[in-house]
């Protein structure tokens, strides 16, 4: 999608389809009321009679109105002024995005940010627009053949402001970089799982650093982590024919001598669960287990096109976890990279597994900050559903930056307890751990697990079992969190 600004006057527009946004209970802004006067008051007496809906996120296309140069007008309804907030704004701004794309109308010009929320600035308002829009601007056809009905993506979003700044264009090009990293993102968790193998996402790393003077590729293949000791991560991976990768992206956007963030993403591209198998139903789900690499993946790519003020590192632990007759079985003892031994009790606990050679890897680069982010938990998806997803950090100034970053972009976490007394129930007579600490709080003790490797670390992690697709359903890969983690990297150049 590409986006561009515009000054022009809405009512005088000449477009395919016009955007603006009314409240239920609320007399039309400026732009609306314009609009309003150029169709002769039509649009008014539309919303008296019930012909317009203004709850919030409903939606009514009008196609040819009288008085406008626009061939379509979509009012999109904003519900009560007092109960406006960021979240639901954001969820408007997503359902004009949607009915713009399903519509198939190829391009846009939005006024969406001149009614949004008046304690944000100009700038927030057009971003978060832009976003909300290039979110719901996804349509999968990689391994489909489309159809003259199908969805089609926006060509063109042309924002419409009063005037230009240079803090209006940066707006538009940071909401750009993140809708590139979110689709990107998507992309990659909905591809099949024969063909986003470790390999694939590697190549995938390899292009995003080749568009980019300032970003570097390395991939690790089994023999170089055989070397580093990298135990459990090839344990994993032992029972695929796809070979696993660690793949290493750099950026450099700030002094080579400032410490970079390091963020580490899961990467199962298909989970059995090994010896350990999963249910048959719903198995093919598992595709979206290295939606934490497609995560980071595109969060790289979207602080790339921003060349933010920043050095970042992003590390892949990619694999894949078969029952092969050479996986690794329930009972194994591994010695993971860092020394410590780990009493494998179940196989399909093999997200941690992966991370923490990954995360052991991480500390030579001796992070400002080093984040994971991982599909890790079902059990995560019980406690915060598909709206949140989980943050466990021993630091509360991390905490509350990703809070933050997520709370600002509405891309939202919610922090969980990880305290010591919950890392007894990883506690075993054959290993330093085991890697699993039984029914109650399985999301914490997974996070109380990967803790054990980054205890002289500024760490947090970020369990987006929840967030990164929703479970039983067809609406695919969601691109979370790439919006919070870029809003993060934001924050730190300011």
């Amino acid at each position: 999608m590409q986006t561009i600004i515009n000054t022009n006057n809405a009512h005088e527009t000449e477009t395919t389809c016009l955007i603006a946004s009314v409240y239920a209970d609320q007399k039309l802004d400026d732009t609306a009321a314009n609009i309003d006067a150029a169709m002769g008051g039509s649009l008014q007496k539309m919303i008296t009679t019930g012909d317009i809906r203004t709850s919030l996120g409903k939606t009514t296309l009008i196609h040819q109105p009288h008085g406008l140069k626009a061939e379509r007008l979509l009012i999109v309804g904003l519900g009560k002024a007092d109960e406006m907030d960021a979240a639901k704004f954001n969820q408007a701004c997503h359902a004009a995005g949607k009915v713009i794309c399903e519509q198939a109308l190829g391009s846009a010009s939005s006024c969406l940010h001149h009614n949004g929320i008046s304690t944000q600035s100009i700038e927030w308002n057009v971003r978060q627009s832009v976003i909300a829009i290039g979110h719901a601007n996804y349509v999968y056809t990689a391994t489909k053949k489309p159809k003259p009905e199908d969805p089609k993506v926006i060509g063109t979003l042309e924002v419409l402001v009063t005037a230009q700044s240079n803090e209006i264009k940066r707006a538009v090009a940071h909401a750009q970089a993140i809708v590139t990293g979110y689709t990107r993102a998507r992309e990659l968790g909905n591809l099949p799982p024969n063909i986003c193998t470790p390999v694939y996402l590697a190549k995938q790393g390899q292009e995003i650093a080749d568009k980019y003077a300032n970003c570097s590729y390395e991939a690790l293949n089994t023999e170089q982590m055989q070397a580093l000791g990298m135990n459990a991560l090839l344990g994993v991976a032992r029972g695929s024919r796809n070979p696993p990768r660690l793949i290493i992206l750099r950026y450099m956007g700030a002094d080579k001598d400032q410490p970079p963030v390091v963020l580490v993403g899961k990467g199962i591209t298909f989970d059995t669960g090994g010896i350990s198998l999963k249910p048959g139903a719903n198995m093919d789900q598992m595709k979206y287990d290295m939606c934490g690499a497609a995560g980071v993946i595109g969060t790289f790519e979207a602080c790339a096109e921003m060349q933010l003020a920043i050095n970042l590192v992003v590390l892949v632990a990619a694999a894949e976890n078969m029952p092969d007759g050479d996986a690794y079985r329930p009972g194994d003892v591994i010695e993971s990279m860092d020394g410590q031994t780990i009493e494998v009790l179940n196989t399909d606990a093999e997200g941690r597994m992966v991370l923490c050679d990954a995360l052991t890897y991480a500390k030579r680069f001796e992070p400002a900050a080093l984040i994971d982010i991982a599909t890790l938990t079902g059990a995560c998806v019980i406690a915060l559903g598909h709206h949140a997803s989980g943050l466990m950090s021993k630091s509360d100034e991390l905490a509350d930056e990703l809070l933050d970053a997520g709370q600002e972009i509405i891309d939202r976490a919610w922090r969980m307890p990880i305290w010591d007394e919950y890392q007894s129930q990883l506690d075993t007579p054959f290993a330093d751990m085991q890697n699993i600490g039984g029914m109650p709080a399985g999301s914490l003790t997974a996070g109380c697990f990967l803790s054990r490797f980054t205890k002289d670390q500024n760490w947090a992690h970020l369990d987006i079992a929840g967030s990164a697709w929703k479970w039983g359903t067809q609406e695919g890969a969601t691109g979370r969190p790439v919006a919070l983690l870029s809003q993060f990297l934001i924050n730190r150049c300011k």
